[in-house]
């Protein structure tokens, strides 16, 4: 099989379009996100429900944390099946339910955003396709304004979803340092695309397995990193909290096993380094983005920006490794662009 060149890819020119893709979405959504968090401000919901599969689920965990730590709001994340399968109606009069979809057409989340918009939920969909069912259904559309992603593996649309979690954020929080700090992103995600992980990418060729660790804002960014390893590279990767991977995990850590580690810069970096450093002594081999890391990490505008930026900087090393590996990271295996599951 003949693999293209890694800046030929659709992976590589779809990520690399991400700061664009932020820039234009601020401008373009500053109204509707205005709106909504003024109104969210006026009538403030009990809690917050999540809905996601996927690189969107990630994207989740990032609003989890995000809207808990700057709002104080409790943040639940629904599981689908209990909406879609076992038809189970939930107690949502009054919450903020928000869905967080690519396509926009994926039956199981459809069925939960019906059934929270019947139980008295307020839905917002932050969604890529405009015209989608689920957009049609919601009381809120929040356009990620990614445009066509045609690689299988979501990249700028899922920096999308974070930057529109971020945006109602800085909005309804009415945060004028994060609001600022909104305008300087396109540029620092610019840098995040020239940061140089290829020692990341020379280590990981013939690697079998491998944990990514990160913590609160930032574990989701590990999430979706450890995704992107399975998808895109055939490579089996586990992500867990830096503190969670002391229960249990670590056990399987000893000499030669890689971690890649993302160490956010906030009050969970300290613990992130002295997990790392604890491999690193074993003999492990240990990868660490952030203060006092080996790999390279843009100037983050804000703290909360990190994740988008260490995202951003790991797309480009992730589509240089598949490569490498011999896959072609716009066509993994048994996978479609669309995942409609039920």
């Amino acid at each position: 099989m003949s693999l293209p060149e890694p800046t030929a890819t659709l992976m590589f020119r779809e990520a690399a379009e991400s700061a664009d893709v932020i820039a234009t979405q601020f401008a373009r959504n500053h109204g509707v996100v205005e709106t909504l968090a003024a109104s969210l401000r006026a009538a403030p919901p009990p809690f917050v429900v999540t809905c996601a599969r996927g690189s969107s689920d990630h994207a989740a965990t990032y609003a989890k944390y995000l809207l808990e730590t700057q709002l104080g709001l409790v943040v639940a994340s629904a599981s689908p099946s209990v909406g879609s399968v076992y038809a189970a109606p939930l107690k949502l009069r009054g919450a903020l339910f928000i869905v967080i979809s690519q396509s926009g057409k994926s039956p199981d989340l459809l069925r939960n955003a019906e059934a929270a918009k019947a139980a008295g939920a307020r839905v917002v969909a932050l969604v890529n396709v405009e015209d989608s069912p689920l957009a049609r259904l919601a009381d809120t559309v929040v356009p990620l304004h990614a445009g066509a992603e045609r690689s299988v593996a979501a990249t700028k649309s899922y920096l999308a979803s974070l930057a529109a979690i971020l945006q109602l954020a800085a909005y309804w929080k009415q945060d004028s340092a994060l609001r600022t700090a909104l305008d300087a992103l396109p540029d620092a995600l610019r840098q995040a695309w020239q940061c140089d992980w290829s020692t990341v990418t020379d280590g990981l060729v013939g690697a079998g397995n491998l944990f990514v660790l990160g913590r609160g804002l930032g574990l989701g960014a590990a999430q979706e990193a450890a995704l992107k390893f399975k998808e895109t590279c055939g490579l089996h990767a586990e992500a867990y909290s830096s503190a969670e991977v002391k229960h249990g995990p670590m056990a399987l850590v000893g000499p030669g096993f890689p971690v890649l580690a993302f160490a956010q810069p906030d009050e969970t970096g300290a613990g992130t380094r002295a997990v790392a450093d604890e491999f690193a002594a074993r003999g492990a081999q240990v990868w660490l983005a952030g203060a006092g890391g080996g790999l390279p990490v843009a100037a983050a505008p804000h703290p909360l920006c990190a994740p988008l930026l260490t995202v951003q900087s790991f797309y480009r090393a992730i589509n240089a490794l598949a490569l490498r590996r011999g896959h072609n990271p716009d066509l993994p295996p048994h996978l479609n662009k669309v995942t409609e599951t039920v």
